[in-house]
């Protein structure tokens, strides 16, 4: 059996693009992309194994050479719709670690700090804690797996070789920038009102006590009590991350759509 270079370089460039595309919403997304979890052989091997999967169901690559410049320019397409699949996702969990950053600076942890396992850098320990109870509960529903049915489905709406991310798609990823910081904000704000009132309250005291040692006394109180309302509003969560979720994958539709 005899292949002849026409074929093999087809058979690369049907391989190679699709590869391209998953390995980069792989890199950037959430879980997946995590540095200290997923090693980037099991990564790799992993997005061979779903590009193996979907090249069989995707129409015949445009008929380019790799090496040329329209190739190049293709290559640099399949990269940016992935980095941007991902990187929307990425921006739901930096919601959490937001919200944990300001929780942990208000109660008096912000100089508790650990590595994040999604992003390898150092945050508050109550980003963290958030950040994994995120990732349990992306995995719950199932995120895992909507964000790979997206990412397939998005050879259909931009195949391969086809039209660019619009200029209304870009804007709608910059907008969508707010979300994770409006997330944030209520992720954190019943413990950023509650440890308010208890400095006022304190602030309260020391005027009324002036020799009182505000420092011994404020702040485990204020530790404490951010604990408290930490564990009184986890349930409250799940809905706020699920509509975070949700409203990402939301975007990445509308942006693959063409914005």
């Amino acid at each position: 059996m005899e292949f002849t270079l026409s074929q093999i370089e087809t058979w690369v460039t049907a391989f190679m693009w699709p590869f391209m595309r998953i390995g980069a919403m792989l890199i950037a997304a959430p879980v997946f992309g995590a540095q200290n979890i997923i090693p980037p052989r099991i990564r790799i091997g992993l997005a061979v194994v779903l590009t193996l999967a979907v090249v069989p169901l995707l129409p015949p690559p445009p008929a380019v050479p790799v090496m040329s410049v329209t190739g190049l320019l293709i290559s640099v397409q399949q990269l940016l719709i992935g980095f941007v699949t991902g990187f929307i996702m990425q921006m739901v969990f930096s919601a959490l670690v937001i919200g944990g950053h300001a929780i942990a600076m208000s109660m008096g942890l912000g100089f508790a700090s650990f590595i994040d396992p999604q992003n390898g850098i150092m945050v508050p320990v109550v980003s963290k804690f958030y950040v994994i109870i995120g990732t349990l509960l992306f995995l719950a529903i199932n995120g895992h797996l909507v964000l790979l049915q997206v990412i397939f489905g998005s050879f259909e709406t931009l195949p391969v070789g086809g039209d660019w991310l619009g200029s209304g798609g870009f804007m709608l990823l910059v907008l969508w920038g707010s979300k994770m910081f409006a997330g944030a904000l209520l992720i954190a704000l019943p413990a950023l009102i509650t440890i308010m009132l208890i400095n006022f309250t304190f602030g309260i005291m020391t005027r009324a006590a002036p020799t009182m040692n505000i420092f011994a006394v404020g702040f485990p109180t204020t530790m404490a009590a951010g604990f408290v309302i930490m564990m009184l509003t986890l349930p409250n969560l799940l809905p706020r991350f699920t509509d975070l979720v949700m409203d990402g994958f939301r975007v990445i539709q509308q942006i693959l759509a063409g914005g």
